[in-house]
């Protein structure tokens, strides 16, 4: 009676290892939680999400969501309905802040009428200038949720705030997770102030933010947003107290990724066709709904964090962000590392420059590759 002796060495000897492998791997993907003003479907903000999601070494906790380009609920749909269409409504959906902690609307058109027009607003856009060439969002009321051209989505978003869950999921894995924020940082701050311990038990911070010095190829209607005003950056300027609070919650380790870094970069057509090739259902997601002709700001942020080699120029200094509701409100402050006013700015890895073509290919093999594996 060897046979079933025999049996259990071969299980052993053949599957235990590709179990052992199978396991292992799945220890080692590294854990994120994304943070974004995810206003879709055309518009930039969900295809960096679409990038993480289909990195085999990313284990994504949730995705957090406030207004910015658009507001949080309608921002919220488009996520879920992203989710539904791509077979990974495993992920958590989670709503966050809809408006900023101090800033506002009228605030901000109070301050326009003091210091000048902002080229862009997000969500408080009312009006497009003449020199737009890309399909922008309808001004409403932050309650209204238009009819989506996607569909409706049929899940719902988790129940319970976006600070919460921020605070509950880094504690649950102290150290190993990183918080990759795309958008505003409202949630950010009210995690930070909902548990002073937060930032500090993340992994790491990574934010596209701020703006120091950028350098357009050409002045397009993208570099009219910081040609005349190239400290102010939109994901600080809406909501500059949260910016503030983020920046000084006492993160391990925070990378920056500013508008410097973004300038070269631009969806193509041409990168689009490479990018929605495939008959993936990411791809053809893309394909339907992602709009060609903005630069890849948050995708820069995004393949940074995927693939920290792609980083071409950085520098390390003291970043902190204006909050005098003043001409330079919400700008971006910098000094060299350790040289600020010690008034609890941090010092961060700034990135000035990337690897265009690198960014590129990234961004077509993330797109194009199968779901990847829950």
């Amino acid at each position: 009676m060897r046979t079933p002796a025999l049996l259990k060495i071969f299980i052993a000897v053949v599957f235990f290892p590709a179990f052992a492998i199978a396991t292992s791997a799945a220890a080692l993907r590294r854990k994120v939680i994304i943070d974004q003003d995810a206003f879709g479907p055309g518009g930039p903000n969900l295809q960096p999400i679409l990038m993480v999601l289909q990195s085999p070494d990313a284990e994504v906790l949730g995705i957090t969501i406030e207004s910015g380009d658009g507001w949080q609920k309608e921002n919220v749909a488009h996520t879920l309905r992203m989710l539904e269409l791509i077979g990974r409504t495993d992920v958590p959906v989670v709503a966050g802040a809809t408006y900023p902690l101090v800033n506002s609307e009228e605030q901000t058109r109070r301050w326009e009428n003091l210091y000048g027009k902002l080229p862009y607003k997000g969500a408080w856009m009312q009006e497009w200038p003449d020199y737009n060439t890309v399909n922008r969002l309808r001004y409403h009321a932050s309650d209204v949720v238009p009819p989506l051209v996607e569909g409706e989505p049929a899940t719902k978003p988790a129940a319970e705030t976006a600070a919460n869950f921020l605070v509950r999921e880094v504690a649950a894995f102290p150290g190993e997770v990183s918080v990759l924020a795309m958008g505003p940082f409202t949630n950010l701050a009210l995690a930070a102030r909902l548990d002073d311990g937060f930032a500090a038990r993340a992994k790491e911070l990574v934010i596209m933010g701020g703006s120091f010095n950028p350098r357009a190829p050409q002045i397009d209607e993208f570099a009219m947003q910081f040609i005349h005003n190239p400290r102010v950056e939109f994901n600080s300027r809406w909501d500059p107290e949260a910016a503030r609070i983020m920046l000084h919650a006492g993160w391990k380790k925070i990378t920056a990724v500013p508008t410097d870094a973004t300038t070269a970069t631009k969806l193509t057509p041409e990168l689009m066709h490479r990018a929605t090739a495939a008959t993936t259902p990411v791809a053809q997601y893309a394909a339907h709904y992602a709009q060609p002709g903005f630069p890849m700001w948050d995708e820069v942020a995004a393949a940074i964090w995927l693939k920290p080699e792609l980083v071409r120029h950085s520098e390390r200094l003291a970043m902190d962000i204006d909050i005098d509701h003043g001409p330079n409100y919400g700008a971006t402050l910098s000094w060299p590392a350790g040289k600020g006013p010690g008034l609890g700015e941090p010092d961060v890895m700034a990135v000035l420059e990337i690897d265009v073509p690198g960014l590129e290919a990234l961004f077509v093999e993330c797109l194009t590759r199968p779901v990847a594996a829950r």
